[in-house]
């Protein structure tokens, strides 16, 4: 299996688990959380199909990833992701970023610059400010991270149970969008992520990226479920288009969180035109 070390803590390297699939025009797919690069199944298959060279990654703490107890903050995880396509030698690649992969998309073209990116794809991304602020009123309050971060303290296995809820909204979609398999499956790799990474990653979501977005130089899709539970829309999607000079914002109607595996036909649609 393909890894690429970005660090070392104590005795053990920190490895990231990738995997490199096809031909053609590299595109790289940044999970969100508390999932894998598996999240991205429909979508791979899509791109595939289309006649790109797919690049899944599992974040530090994720998938089969090294669980480190420290770098749970964007601009390790943009090193990571600069480690990556390094190792690769990518260039004039592709990225696609789904909720806290959104972030990584943000810092990394917001630090390292876009030379070696044609494309990006922010999908229900974390990004601009999540917080909820005088200057963000649209934001979430620091109780619900709080609230957030104790819950899954306490019996993150539990958490996971609730968070899946609201991630798929599963009052609406379950047995039509989404299969009870797949939920389990959500739920398997949620919990066999870094416990310490899993709370830790709570307060990277109100990461501050309104500095980074002004600095992308290149074509963006900011796309967004309006019916997002996680990640309120009025904060996160259309924000992100008016900081990214020349962004291209499409909103999915009725759309949930989980909306890669819920409404994938609707996301490969715009996917597969924006990277034609």
């Amino acid at each position: 299996m393909p890894y690429v070390t970005v660090g070392q803590e104590n005795s053990a390297p920190i490895e990231l688990y990738y995997e490199d699939h096809g031909q053609g025009q590299p595109i790289v797919l940044i999970h969100g959380f508390p999932l894998s690069g598996r999240a991205w199944e429909r979508q791979e298959r899509a791109l595939l199909a289309a006649g790109h060279r797919v690049i899944t990654y599992d974040r530090r703490g994720f998938g089969r990833s090294s669980r480190p107890s420290t770098g749970y903050d964007y601009d390790t995880f943009a090193a990571d992701l600069d480690k990556l396509l390094t190792h690769l030698d990518l260039r004039d690649t592709d990225l696609a970023g789904h909720s806290m992969g959104g972030g990584e998309i943000a810092r990394y073209l917001g630090s390292y610059g876009s030379g070696r990116v044609r494309r990006a794809a922010i999908i229900s991304g974390v990004p601009p400010y999540l917080l909820k602020t005088p200057d963000t009123p649209q934001g979430v309050p620091q109780q619900v991270f709080d609230e957030i971060a104790a819950a899954l303290t306490a019996d993150r296995f539990a958490y996971f149970t609730e968070w899946n809820k609201n991630f798929f909204n599963l009052d609406e979609t379950l047995g039509t969008r989404i299969s009870p398999e797949v939920v389990q499956d959500a739920w398997n790799t949620a919990v066999s992520a870094s416990a310490a990474g899993t709370v830790a990653c709570v307060a990277t979501w109100h990461t501050d990226f309104r500095d980074d977005l002004p600095k992308i130089d290149i074509p963006v899709l900011v796309l967004h479920g309006t019916a997002d539970r996680i990640l309120p829309i009025d904060a996160c999607g259309p924000r992100s288009h008016e900081l990214i000079k020349g962004s291209t914002y499409v909103a999915v109607e009725g759309a949930d969180h989980g909306l890669c595996w819920t409404y994938a036909e609707e996301v490969n649609e715009q996917l597969l035109k924006f990277f034609a």
